[in-house]
């Protein structure tokens, strides 16, 4: 009867308490014992790989006309007429100018005239002179008679050849008045007009004629990287065998190719002192008359040919909090490792790599995130083709590092 009335009592707060307190202690243990560990994370890698790539350096240029003629009187003169439209084509020996012809057809004659009467006395001395010659062995005229009579036709002789001279500078002069193009090309603004006053070989060209194809692209490269080159070339690591290789593309302003290739003439040997460079002077074809004098454009010069390139995706490089580039690997126990790179340039969507890689390393392209150097991982092939959903490719991202 007592039992009963024990069991029917409430049970005090300490004992509930200690019951729950055993009861989630319970649950705790049985919890623990089955979480399952954490899966290994998957990366995707591409293996490094060697092959032969062509490099090519890209660099500013400008543009200016294969040849450039300032057009100048050669004569004094009144402009009559100018016969061409400013802007136009024009073509070599095209009349430009018309200078006043009046007083020159007056020199010209005058000289004609005076030539002419010249060669007429020349008959009559000639005559003279021959027959005291034939004479004087009979004494019939004196020595001194015969050699005034040499002397005379020598004279005349002379002052033929001095108005032929004479002709001839007046005719020449009489051709300057019609001013002519020294070459084709494109034509600018005329700096007279009708009716202006011209001296010869004035300082202040009347126009000024541009050719325009071929055209010249002027683009200076930096002595350091005239040495580098030259020193890659030594050492065996860039080959410029190839009739291609002197060939130079060409990027316009707005970022489209040209069209037509250019061909690389000659490299100056002189170094500007105040920008450190060289200049590289190439010829491009320019048939419709796209490029321009003056235009700033840019020119991707052919380095030579790398054998052995190590080349990886730009996704793949990542930068520690130093700044330098970095790659993850995985090595062969399946761990994850850190290689600090020395990069030489970026070709398309990947980094050519100098060091830091070898042969047959597995670079870690996706999933750098999730991993930290000595981690283990699960390696599936990376494929270019399927569209990156994981994480942006940014080769700006810091590396993840061990502590």
């Amino acid at each position: 009867m007592q039992l009963n009335e024990n069991l029917n009592q409430p049970l005090k707060p300490a004992v509930v308490f200690m019951l729950l307190l055993y009861s989630l202690l319970l649950a705790g243990c049985d919890r623990r014992q089955q979480a399952p560990s954490p899966p290994v994370p998957e990366v995707s890698t591409v293996t490094v790989k060697t092959q032969k790539v062509m490099l090519d350096t890209e660099l500013p240029g400008r543009t200016s006309a294969y040849r450039i003629a300032e057009i100048r009187p050669q004569v004094n003169g009144l402009i009559l007429k100018r016969l061409f439209t400013e802007g136009s084509d024009v073509k070599s020996g095209q009349v430009l100018y018309q200078i006043d012809p009046a007083e020159f057809h007056a020199a010209f004659d005058n000289a004609q005239a005076a030539l002419c009467r010249a060669e007429a006395s020349l008959p009559a001395i000639r005559s003279r002179a021959e027959r005291y010659r034939e004479v004087l062995a009979d004494k019939a005229v004196s020595q001194q008679d015969y050699e005034d009579a040499a002397a005379a036709l020598k004279q005349v002789r002379a002052e033929i050849e001095y108005w032929k001279a004479q002709v001839e500078s007046a005719r020449i002069n009489l051709g300057y008045c019609r001013v002519t193009a020294p070459i084709s090309g494109r034509i600018g603004i005329s700096n007279v007009t009708d009716g202006a006053i011209v001296t010869a070989y004035q300082p202040i060209p009347l126009a000024s004629i541009q050719q325009l194809d071929p055209i010249y692209v002027d683009v200076p490269q930096a002595t350091t990287e005239l040495l580098r080159l030259q020193q890659s070339l030594k050492d065996g690591r860039l080959n410029q065998s190839g009739s291609n290789q002197n060939k130079v593309k060409l990027i316009l302003e707005d970022g489209t190719a040209y069209p037509q290739e250019g061909t690389l003439q000659f490299s100056d040997v002189t170094v500007d002192p105040t920008t450190g460079s060289v200049i590289l002077r190439v010829v491009f074809p320019n048939p419709d008359g796209t490029l321009l004098p003056g235009m700033f454009l840019r020119a991707l010069i052919k380095e030579g040919g790398k054998e052995e390139a190590v080349l990886i995706p730009q996704q793949a490089v990542s930068r520690d909090r130093k700044g330098n580039p970095i790659a993850l690997t995985v090595n062969a126990e399946g761990r994850v490792e850190q290689r600090m790179l020395t990069l030489d340039r970026a070709i398309g969507d990947q980094w050519l790599v100098d060091s830091g890689l070898q042969v047959g390393d597995s670079v870690i392209v996706e999933g750098m995130q999730r991993v930290r150097p000595g981690a283990a991982v699960k390696v599936i092939p990376f494929d270019a083709g399927r569209k990156e959903s994981a994480e942006p490719a940014n080769t700006d991202r810091p590396a993840q590092e061990s502590n």
